[in-house]
């Protein structure tokens, strides 16, 4: 699972800059150093993606947490 990511991130650099390259019209492999670098980039963006998502989620867990328990002290201390 943690190869997902990467290699989607890899792919979404790869042709971001072929995409660019094709927009541009020049030769699809012009720079292979510029298809390496975006590769990298998108890589590393994925994965730092994929880790906000997951903190994201961790978050609301406890913030829904905080939220159902105040509002069972809020109606326990009513009724008594």
């Amino acid at each position: 699972m943690p190869a997902t990511p990467t290699i989607i991130g890899a792919l979404l650099g790869l042709g971001t800059q072929m995409y660019s390259n094709a927009l541009r019209k020049l030769p699809y492999m012009r720079h292979p150093w510029e298809h390496l670098l975006g590769m990298g980039l998108g890589a590393v963006f994925v994965n730092q993606l994929v880790k906000f998502d997951e903190k994201l989620k961790e978050d609301l867990d406890k913030m829904l947490e905080r939220a159902r328990l105040a509002n069972e002290q809020r109606y326990i201390d009513d009724d008594e």
